[in-house]
């Protein structure tokens, strides 16, 4: 039971932040599609136009898409959980994979963005709305479940983009060994991670009925720049460098690295040094690290009480994928490079992110 309870209580404080920020885009999606709803024009009986006026209860439907977002996301983690336990072994996308869906999700909330500003009919195709025959039979069983579809939808798209507090619950599912274990482990956690999400969202709303004419726009200036932020971070997990860090780093004269350096030999590959990498909540310490063309040499990541996506720790280049404990030290071999490369670091959300430098 005590672990269920810190469960609970590790999605109600860092779990939640951190899946906050990179599963918020969908909830605000979701959100956006329901107070374009509830803007309903009024227009006057046998005449044409008018202008758009809040619905009459705008803002008393602002929680129902925001609840259905969450029982979904609760539903798909349980089920992901209880899949954990019965599996027993640890399922995740390798780190391309998790890229192409930021980037794939990131188009989505630039598209829907660009859609409520009116910039093209094109973009139109960028609203989910559930097929015609549906949305008949949901009329005529309830007169407000017409926006049922996509807040379900994009809550369930979620278990494909977890963070990285949510992937060591789901590794320690995977250790249940038991499907009821594992989904309880999991229902416990997105449990806990619910009222940050509803809070945020809902206060959100509270403040766009002050400012109505405006607050339409707002969402859309908000998902344009949350999809700007999954594209990037999409493109930062590629390792292509065509990201913005990646960009600014090309530019920017590498800063001398302060990564303490330890004399232990590498039993493969010859002599190295065994550098130093903090692995903290707000990023990588030291950002930028320097090491000798031409020899293998051994990266320690090192944890003390680290509990965001940092802990999830991806090399694109070299295809390494490392799930960090909360507090502890994980080696890492890294091969020999030539003179000159430039090998990024990211977490696995493409959030926080750092370089290693070879040297001459």
């Amino acid at each position: 039971m005590e672990q269920y309870i810190l469960a609970f209580i590790t999605g109600l404080t860092t779990g939640g932040l951190s899946c906050l920020a990179v599963q918020g885009g969908l909830l605000a999606s979701s959100l956006a599609h329901q107070i374009e709803k509830d803007l309903k024009p009024l227009v006057p009986a046998g005449k044409k136009g008018g202008k758009q006026v809040p619905g009459s209860h705008a803002r008393s439907q602002a929680a129902l898409p925001i609840a259905l977002f969450l029982v979904a996301k609760l539903v798909m983690y349980t089920l992901l959980g209880a899949l954990l336990g019965l599996l027993g072994s640890f399922l995740t996308f390798d780190p391309i994979t998790r890229a192409i869906l930021l980037i794939a999700i990131g188009i989505f909330m630039i598209g829907n963005a660009l859609r409520m500003f009116n910039v093209h009919p094109i973009f139109r195709y960028f609203n989910i709305e559930p097929p015609q025959f549906i949305t008949r039979f949901i009329r005529r069983t309830s007169k407000n479940s017409t926006d049922v579809a996509a807040p379900l939808f994009l809550g369930t798209l979620t278990v494909f983009i977890p963070c990285g507090v949510t992937q060591a619950m789901m590794a320690t599912a995977l250790g249940t060994g038991s499907p009821a274990a594992g989904a309880l482990l999991m229902f416990a956690f997105t449990l806990g991670t619910s009222p940050v999400f509803f809070a945020v969202a809902y206060l959100t709303t509270r403040i766009g009925a002050r400012l109505e004419k405006y607050f339409l726009r707002f969402v859309a200036v908000v998902l344009l720049l949350l999809g700007l932020f999954s594209v990037n971070s999409g493109l930062n997990l590629t390792g292509t460098g065509f990201s913005v860090d990646g960009l600014l780093s090309a530019l920017a004269p590498p800063p001398p690295s302060s990564a303490p350096v330890s004399s232990d030999p590498v039993t493969s590959g010859g002599s190295s040094e065994g550098v130093i990498l903090n692995v903290q909540d707000n990023g990588y310490a030291p950002r930028t690290l320097h090491v000798k063309a031409g020899q293998a040499f051994t990266l320690n990541l090192v944890t003390n009480e680290t509990y965001s996506c940092a802990r999830d720790f991806v090399i694109p280049k070299l295809n390494v994928y490392q799930l960090l404990p909360a507090t502890g030290s994980v080696a890492v071999e890294i091969p020999a490079q030539t003179a000159g490369t430039t090998i990024p670091f990211t977490c696995s959300m493409g959030m926080y992110t750092g370089q290693i430098v070879v040297d001459e």
